[in-house]
């Protein structure tokens, strides 16, 4: 999120698109041949693309990755992404880059199901980022959070659903991971870290309620001190996935969330793959 709190960005790198239609119905189920760099920026400039790329426009290396024309490299201080993508449903131009400095990193991954198949390492919960694209024109800086998952199965195969937020605190951020599995119980992970990666502990916070998505009516809660926090903006509002702006209060401070509610018994509707090729194009010749 940009320091002012008007814009915001979102840029993830696949190797095995978790969401992807085509990866699901596939019957060789090759992670490598289905690949994207999903962008997605927030604010008056709003856009989203996530083309879907086979393994021949994959490079990759220890500190490289490349999915067709857009790349991130880490040179030891920074990682730079560098972003040419073509938007989707509207076919706007997204062309910049964008530069992220971790302020520390933490000790590893944790396991988000009991069998460990599922690993996610926030690694720099909190970061700097500039931001300098030139489709569309747009410059700022701002706080970021960086982070990886794996897996040796679909999401769906393990959780029913989950809730995620992250926010920014005067020496650190906090993650709140509240993740549901799909054979019954669940887990919490309550985080606090410093600006240097080490974790300090913290009690998990009370459930609390929010509204549902405007249109897709979208189940979201999350934790925060007392119980209370509301929605700021609903930034994706879609079939099986919300990302939303929270106020909250956190370890007495407060603070603004990003946060994501995820509905795996949404997306493994045939109806909703169905849906999906519009928001995540796969072309024919790459």
């Amino acid at each position: 999120m940009s320091d002012d709190g008007r814009q915001g960005l979102t840029i993830i790198a696949f190797i095995g698109s978790v969401f992807s239609p085509y990866y699901a119905w596939s019957a060789e189920k090759d992670p490598f041949a289905h690949c994207a760099m999903n962008v997605v920026l927030y604010g008056d400039r709003g856009r989203f693309a996530m083309t879907e790329r086979r393994a021949a426009s994959l490079s990759r290396s220890a500190d490289h990755i490349a999915v067709g024309p857009s790349a991130m490299h880490w040179d030891g201080t920074a990682l730079t992404v560098r972003i040419d993508e073509r938007g989707a449903p509207l076919p706007r131009r997204i062309r910049g880059t964008v530069r992220l400095e971790p302020r520390g990193f933490t000790a590893g991954p944790f396991h988000l199901d009991r069998a460990g198949r599922h690993r996610w390492w926030p690694m720099s919960p909190s970061s700097r980022v500039e931001v300098d694209f030139d489709q569309p024109d747009l410059r700022w800086r701002g706080s970021g959070y960086f982070d990886t998952n794996d897996g040796d199965e679909p999401l769906e195969a393990a959780f029913s659903r989950w809730t995620w937020c992250r926010a920014d605190l005067p020496d650190g951020a906090a993650i709140l991971y509240d993740v549901h599995h799909r054979d019954g119980g669940g887990q919490n992970l309550s985080l606090r870290f410093s600006a240097d990666g080490s974790r300090r502990e913290i009690r998990p916070p009370p459930g609390a309620a929010l509204p549902a998505t405007r249109f897709w009516r979208m189940p979201r809660e999350t934790r925060s001190d007392g119980g209370r926090s509301r929605v700021l903006a609903t930034y994706e509002d879609t079939p099986f996935y919300a990302r939303s702006l929270l106020a909250s209060t956190l370890g007495g401070e407060p603070v603004r969330a990003m946060h994501e509610s995820l509905s795996l018994d949404r997306f493994r509707n045939p109806m909703v793959r169905l849906m999906l090729p519009f928001r995540i194009p796969r072309p024919l010749a790459q």
